[in-house]
């Protein structure tokens, strides 16, 4: 197996978003973080301050995350505060779709049985992997195209959104970790109401805060 990457989850009890920039979107007090080897790779997991799994839906929710290599995390770790925030477990690892094909069609093929529901997948220049695991998964996979010292990114996102027909990734902007991450909140929000009740929170908050910059704007040039 792969090396993995650094994966943090944190549980919380109830949707209170506060604000809009992923520090905080569940009303609990306890955080759990649980870290697994090196082979399987990083994972964390909800559970209720007693201890307990909390309810099969809030246990349930699974986003996977690929990167390409560790360089990518300095991006992927902003997807990961927003999953933290809507309370949504996820784990993260370093999968090359062109040094380690292998695993990463191993991957592809074991991330349902493994309880991920949606994929991110993060790559630059030659950004393949969104579309390796794509084609080896019914899962939606996300792609969220990596900035390159070379092409600013433009050949990281044409290589991740130009898919054949057939296989489908669904692909944000370039470095757009938070909308990668609000996406898969999105899709799942099918499935957990509970996330689609915060995300109309989260977008409500955003909303307060547009028109509170535009009053203290107008207020300042007196108009």
């Amino acid at each position: 197996m792969s090396p993995a990457g650094t994966t943090t989850a944190s549980s919380k009890q109830g949707y209170n978003i506060s604000n809009s920039d992923g520090n905080r979107y569940g009303g609990g007090e306890q955080q759990s973080r649980r870290r697994g080897n090196a082979k399987n790779g990083n994972s964390g997991s909800n559970s209720n301050s007693d201890g307990s799994s909390g309810s099969r839906n809030e246990a349930n929710m699974k986003v996977g995350i690929v990167m390409g290599s560790a360089s990518d995390y300095r991006v992927v770790e902003r997807a990961e505060k927003i999953l933290r925030g809507f309370a949504v477990d996820y784990e993260t690892r370093i999968i090359s779709a062109h040094r380690t094909p292998g695993i990463a069609a191993e991957y592809a093929q074991d991330a349902e049985m493994g309880g991920i529901e949606v994929i991110i997948a993060a790559a630059g220049k030659a950004a393949h992997l969104a579309g390796v695991v794509a084609a080896g998964t019914p899962i939606p996979v996300i792609g969220l195209p990596i900035k390159s010292s070379t092409l600013d990114g433009l050949d990281s996102l044409l290589s991740t959104v130009q898919m054949p027909k057939g296989v489908p990734v669904a692909t944000v902007a370039i470095d757009g970790a938070e909308n990668a991450a609000l996406l898969a909140v999105q899709i799942l929000s099918v499935k957990y109401s509970q996330l689609r009740e915060a995300m109309l929170t989260y977008k409500a908050n955003m909303e307060r805060e547009v028109i509170s910059a535009d009053m203290d704007f107008r207020e300042s040039k007196q108009y």
